[in-house]
């Protein structure tokens, strides 16, 4: 993307139209804004009949802000245009307001009076500039997550001490999955951080079958339990973890009964509070018949579905909350688990409410020492660029590699990731015609993941290119758009069909007809009329994005030809950590260096709110 100078400004400005309105159009026009920031900015100014295009353009960078992740824009930020928005997008102008007066006249707007509840944004002490409803959700939550850290509910410490050494086989303090165990059945909060197989839902299994036990020896009725993830997809993947590690539990059945089988969307879960009275329009909430709640994937959840999620608990419910905070934050606006663990590692000396009930767990029983997936998921953790490189290239390390391209050649020309296509995904494709359960499990050995969805090295391309591939090979064959084979993950949740977003199904034959099947959470197989099937698309590739939570033995990742502010040290770690056996990764050392260098920080007031 161009730089904009100041003769285009001027080209684009005529006798009505000033030099402020000129950049925005310039920088609406080369994509900077979009037109939602652009139409926001408008609507807001002309409702409050506000003048002044310098608050305009501050709206259109708040909403720009927002759509990246970010909950407030830290107004001082203003005055480096080439960091906000990068050095390739906008370069100083002579249209560029100055900070000083841009602030000012910010404060001075009627669209955030302090003296106005209604104003629709809000300029705080820290001069961060929030749309209300974040503002507002940003201090709910943290006075609930405040409230929620300084409640010690345990009475019979001893009697649960000595029943969770039991399912540890340990009292070493230095167990952190114990510590974990600890926290979680004395405190109403605890936050369970750690990467894949450091062992989080098996210790929470034993956490809920502590808590339970402890409820009945105590006389009580055992606890009303609820599980809970942000998508679909994850919620199918908590309740199979969850079923299967409960099996093994060293308990009695009436404990066991009490650890519910099944998982809800935390959409589907807060619909439970809204009940309609029907003497009246309006919506009553209600809050959730829940005594402890578990909520998994927690990195996921973005600020407002967060805050509502606590705003539904009864003051006596316990939360845990299981994540792993180096992986990608939200889609949407906030960075809630982050900023949580955050407030721990700023608080060394563990003295606060919150920062006891945080618990990080390091050693995974997936990536042992000899593992190059685990260094390598370690030097990116650390921002360690030239380490991981190191480890690429360590022979001691057979399952990671880099494949070195520009990142221009597409797939047929690319020889090594055809060849890893082809061995990858030939065994769900050979499997397919005989069982289709079995062709689904066997798909789950191989993933090709990318950054970014647009272009000849993202989702499409590459979905484009691989099916082309396949059919070359006469794998699968394309005249057919639901052709035999295809691999597709459905885009939106679906209660009518039960199938969530991100669930992957394959299309097969049986009797002469097509069908797409789909593997539940209790690795039944589904059949579904291809009429049936909700919005969904060819699954051969997946955005990193898309594959979070989930579990394959080998990935290649895609590397785009171009450093992006989309490629960050967080999605690299992200993919990384999708395989449990081989990684491969295609591109070029230079973009891999920049995103491990580029770590995702997102604007925040949560931290100090917390603190």
């Amino acid at each position: 993307m161009s730089a904009v100078a100041p003769h285009e400004i001027a080209a684009h400005a005529g006798r009505d139209v000033s030099a402020l309105a000129a950049l925005m159009r310039v920088l609406r026009e080369q994509r900077v804004l979009s037109a939602l920031d652009v139409q926001l900015a408008r609507g807001l100014c002309s409702l409050a009949a506000e003048g002044d295009e310098r608050v305009g353009l501050a709206i259109a960078l708040l909403s720009r802000h927002i759509a990246a992740g970010h909950v407030c824009l830290p107004l001082p930020e203003l005055a480096r245009p080439e960091q906000l928005l990068g050095a390739e997008a906008l370069q100083l102008t002579e249209a560029w307001p100055e900070l000083a007066p841009w602030l000012a006249a910010v404060r001075a707007s009627p669209l955030c009076d302090p003296r106005d509840p209604a104003s629709p944004l809000v300029l705080d002490r820290g001069e961060r500039l929030y749309l209300r409803r974040h503002y507002a959700c940003e201090r709910t939550l943290a006075e609930m997550l405040r409230a929620r850290a300084s409640r010690v509910v345990l009475t019979q410490e001893a009697r649960v001490s000595a029943r969770l050494q039991e399912l540890f086989g340990s009292s070493d303090p230095s167990d952190l999955q114990r510590s974990a165990a600890e926290l979680a059945t004395r405190r109403a909060l605890s936050v369970i951080s750690g990467g894949p197989g450091t062992g989080k839902t098996s210790t929470v299994v034993k956490i809920l079958a502590a808590v339970v036990e402890e409820a009945l020896a105590s006389g009580a009725a055992a606890p009303r339990i609820a599980l809970t993830a942000p998508t679909g997809k994850a919620a199918v993947r908590l309740q199979s973890a969850v079923l299967n590690a409960k099996q093994s539990l060293p308990c009695t059945p009436e404990v066991r009964a009490a650890i519910p089988e099944t998982a809800s969307t935390i959409h589907r879960l807060l619909a439970q509070t809204m009940l309609r009275d029907r003497s009246e329009v309006s919506i009553q909430p209600e809050l959730l018949p829940v005594d402890l709640l578990l909520v998994d994937e927690a990195s996921m959840v973005n600020l407002e579905l967060m805050a509502q999620l606590f705003a539904a608990l009864p003051e006596h419910a316990r939360v845990i909350m299981l994540g792993d905070r180096d992986q990608l934050a939200s889609v949407e606006a906030g960075a809630v688990l982050g900023d949580i663990c955050a407030v721990a590692e700023h608080d060394a000396s563990g003295k606060s409410d919150l920062a006891r009930c945080i618990v990080q767990l390091r050693h995974s029983y997936r990536y042992g020492a000899e593992s190059g997936i685990g260094q390598l998921a370690r030097a990116v953790q650390a921002g360690d660029a030239e380490r991981a490189l190191e480890t690429l290239e360590d022979p001691r390390y057979p399952d990671v590699s880099l494949r070195e391209d520009d990142g221009r050649k597409p797939l047929d020309a690319t020889a090594a990731l055809a060849g890893e296509v082809l061995a990858g995904y030939r065994p769900y494709l050979d499997a397919l015609t005989k069982d289709p359960a079995g062709a689904l499990r066997a798909f789950d050995g191989y993933r090709v993941l990318c950054a970014h969805r647009q272009g000849e090295r993202g989702v499409v391309g590459l979905n484009r290119e691989i099916a082309r591939l396949l059919g070359r090979e006469r794998l699968i064959d394309l005249t057919v758009g639901h052709f035999i084979g295809r691999p597709i993950m459905i885009t939106e949740n679906d209660y009518r069909t039960q199938l969530w977003n991100g669930d992957i199904g394959v299309v097969a034959r049986e009797a002469g007809e097509r069908y797409a099947y789909f593997l539940g959470a209790d690795g039944a197989l589904r059949r579904l009329g291809l009429g049936r099937l909700p919005p969904h698309e060819s699954a051969f590739a997946l955005s990193v994005h898309k594959s979070q939570g989930s579990e394959v033995d080998v990935v290649s990742l895609v590397l785009p030809s171009e450093p992006s502010r989309i490629l960050s040290r967080e999605l690299v770690y992200t993919a990384l950590t999708r395989a449990k056996k081989r990684v491969v990764i295609h591109g070029s050392r230079d973009v891999l260096r920049s995103a491990i260098m580029q770590a995702v920080s997102r604007n925040t007031g949560l931290q100090d709110l917390l603190r």
